[in-house]
């Protein structure tokens, strides 16, 4: 398991680059503008609850390492609930005709959050407790990398507005810790475990797509972004 936590650390060291985050902080940019994505994101993080009830949580189960995901899926499923608390205070919950949201959530625009979120179903559904770790920690590390850029955007947007964030902040980026949650010296544990050859590709090419899923997604978020003025969305509103 050891080179694989390797390689997902390598490849969530080249995520870190993507021009979302600088795009997050170039300071001479509007603090909201630089989280004008997150509409973009609804139906990622919308469903990544139901990602962590549904697929990766099995109850009851005899497996550790199952035990160890469940605990940790109980941190990571509801998350969303700040997310729709945000929206309000970084003034990002206009109104919509139920039609017309569900027409952008299903739009051109929103297409790889989409099938960021199919990819990771299929890939969870038939999973065994090992893949489920890496993918975990496959969103673990991208996770890191985002909040650890939104929470210091969130900061400058409180010390504007008064207004507090928490899916945008520290609170949040305090439990996305970069590894599964739920226990001590998770790092030593996961690096102990061993895998066939055949898991070892197998988990390999896990990574590979799934850091190539987060990347479409990413550059979806920083199109969105630069193409939608949040001042002149909220006039329009």
């Amino acid at each position: 398991m050891q080179q694989l936590l390797a390689l997902i650390e390598q490849k969530k060291q080249e995520y870190a680059q993507l021009p979302l985050f600088n795009f997050m902080q170039d300071k001479s940019i509007n603090a909201r503008q630089r989280l004008a994505w997150a509409p973009c994101a609804a139906h990622f993080i919308m469903n990544f609850g139901e990602l962590n009830k549904y697929f990766l949580r099995v109850e009851p189960t005899n497996d550790p390492i199952q035990a160890l995901i469940n605990k940790h899926t109980y941190e990571d499923d509801h998350h969303w609930l700040w997310f729709l608390e945000d929206l309000k205070n970084l003034e990002l919950d206009k109104s919509l005709k139920f039609s017309d949201a569900l027409k952008f959530l299903w739009s051109e625009e929103t297409k790889n959050a989409r099938w960021l979120n199919y990819q990771l179903y299929r890939y969870t559904s038939n999973a065994t407790p090992i893949q489920k770790i890496v993918i975990i920690e496959v969103l673990e590390a991208t996770g890191n990398i985002m909040f650890s850029n939104a929470a210091e955007v969130g900061k400058e947007i409180k010390a504007i507005t008064q207004k507090p964030c928490r899916y945008f902040a520290d609170f949040h980026l305090n439990v996305e810790t970069g590894h599964i949650t739920g226990t001590s010296g998770i790092e030593q544990y996961l690096q102990e475990i061993q895998l066939s050859e055949q898991s070892r590709q197998e988990a390999f090419e896990l990574v590979e797509n799934l850091f190539t899923f987060f990347t479409q997604f990413t550059n979806e978020l920083l199109v969105y972004a630069q193409t939608h003025q949040i001042e002149q969305e909220l006039k329009a509103a």
